[in-house]
């Protein structure tokens, strides 16, 4: 039996800021149990949860060397729907409201967690095979493993695995405080190791010593080889392309399914669905307090409020798009610039738009349930996971072809009678409204062609099985 050690800052049900925690949380229970033995180790943060503090269980504590200092490693346990996971603590660390804070506490937050983490596996008597490590908060576990790690008998033969969510974040700081704070030797710090411009970064070290790369798509994998999407590391991705490959994101199934979602008002299946599609809309327009028109063409919009996922697009469309027979239905928060767009369309239009400037769990569910169409006209998406689910609950995506919203949406031919959404190729404001109209002339003149296409996205099979099958294929392979 393979083992296999997860590392990372986040994991449902513990903490979750993003999509990261979903994968860390859902990835090891779809993993073969025959094969492989998967834990998890996260930080106990003080703002977790009451309920999930309780359920961990003591096991030791021990005193470790990080650059010039020696700091507490409390390491506590817990089984968590048959995964075990561990929590690394310090409050020290981990005291505060959120997970992250300012760049330079994390910076020194994350070589503790990095260290610990590796520190740990003697003590709780689990000798991973692979060390599978995510995005850079954990980059130094590599670096770390090959360093002074690697001397000792018991780590010689780990492999490592670094897992890009997001190549935008990769946790940079000056040169000489990362020195300190990690105890790294001068040799570390050049052009072909942990510098980049003269900084150190995080990320950049995992990349460079992890064993084998992934990213969370196949088309974001051969994006981030480019200097548009490199973020100033392409050159590296080009020169371990051989070691790097993209696998999308699963969903976790049992959570997000419409025949069994308590959160929205109608259950319904793939077979089934117009009549009671049709009751989730009404209802919500009640709630949000929209005209009840059946007919009006409802476009989702569950995001964070920012240039990445493409709001700038919108903002540019937006009184255009108030002119036509849309309802847009918004949730999330982000850059105060937008927060105030939606809201102002919102009290322009308050029969078009409703704004929601908060993020709601209950009310994420109820708009996939009831919206005809989900926009999601990103500038780059690693994977996104809201396409899926909106395919899922028969919601038909429209988005920009980029990373994994290419590779999950197969993009509607009227000739063919294919297609899962629509799609638009050019980061462009224009493009992206006629794809909308387009879309909104099926969804009024096609009446059968778009149900078809719902039922062909409800069809679709992005569960975790069919990605837990391609890590356990890499697991292998190492």
């Amino acid at each position: 039996m393979k083992k296999i050690l997860f590392v990372a800052s986040e994991g449902v049900p513990f903490i979750k800021t993003g999509g990261l925690a979903d994968v860390v949380g859902s990835l090891p229970k779809y993993l073969d149990k025959n094969q492989f033995d998967v834990r998890v180790i996260l930080p106990k943060y003080m703002c977790m949860k009451e309920e999930y503090k309780k359920q961990l269980n003591y096991i030791t504590h021990f005193y470790m060397d990080l650059g010039w200092r020696s700091q507490y490693v409390g390491v506590l346990e817990t089984i968590y729907e048959g995964i075990h996971f561990y929590f690394i603590d310090n409050e020290y660390y981990f005291a505060g409201f959120k997970p992250y804070g300012n760049i330079y506490e994390d910076v020194e937050k994350f070589a503790f967690f990095s260290k610990a983490a590796l520190s740990v596996l003697p003590v709780i008597e689990f000798q991973p095979d692979i060390i599978h490590c995510h995005d850079w908060q954990t980059g130094l576990v590599p670096v770390f493993l090959k360093d002074k790690f690697h001397e000792n008998d018991f780590y010689a033969n780990m492999k490592s695995v670094m897992t890009i969510h997001n190549l935008k974040f990769q946790g940079v700081w000056d040169m000489q405080s990362i020195k300190n704070i990690t105890g790294l030797a001068d040799y570390y710090f050049t052009p072909d190791k942990l510098e980049l411009y003269g900084d150190a970064n995080y990320l950049k070290g995992g990349l460079v010593y992890a064993d084998a790369l992934t990213t969370v798509s196949p088309s974001y994998a051969e994006e981030i080889k480019t200097p548009f999407y490199g973020e100033n590391l392409d050159g590296l991705m080009r020169a371990r392309a051989h070691d790097l490959r993209g696998i999308v994101n699963g969903l976790d199934y049992n959570e997000w399914n419409p025949q069994t979602d308590r959160l929205i008002y109608q259950n319904y299946s793939a077979g089934h669905f117009q009549e009671e599609k049709a009751k989730n809309k009404a209802e919500l327009q009640k709630q949000l307090g929209l005209p009840q028109k059946k007919d009006a063409f409802m476009i989702g919009i569950v995001s964070r409020l920012t240039d990445q996922k493409g709001m700038d697009l919108i903002d540019y469309m937006m009184e255009e798009m108030c002119q036509q027979d849309y309802q847009i239905v918004v949730l999330g928060t982000g850059e105060e610039k937008y927060e105030n767009m939606f809201r102002h369309f919102a009290w322009k239009y308050p029969e078009k738009v409703s704004a929601n400037i908060y993020y709601s769990e209950d009310i994420s569910h109820k708009i996939y349930a009831a919206c005809d169409a989900f926009l999601m006209p990103s500038l780059f998406e690693p994977c996104g996971l809201s396409q899926l689910m909106s395919l899922r609950y028969g919601t038909v995506p429209i988005i920009r072809e980029t990373g994994g919203l290419k590779d999950t949406v197969e993009p509607y031919n009227e000739y063919e009678g294919i297609g899962t959404g629509f799609s638009f190729a050019n980061y462009n404001a224009h493009e992206m409204f006629d794809t909308i109209r387009y879309a909104h002339s099926v969804y009024v003149d096609k009446k059968t062609e778009w149900n078809k296409m719902v039922q062909r996205g409800m069809q679709a099979d992005f569960s975790w099985n069919a990605s837990a099958g391609k890590y356990a294929e890499l697991y292998n392979w190492l």
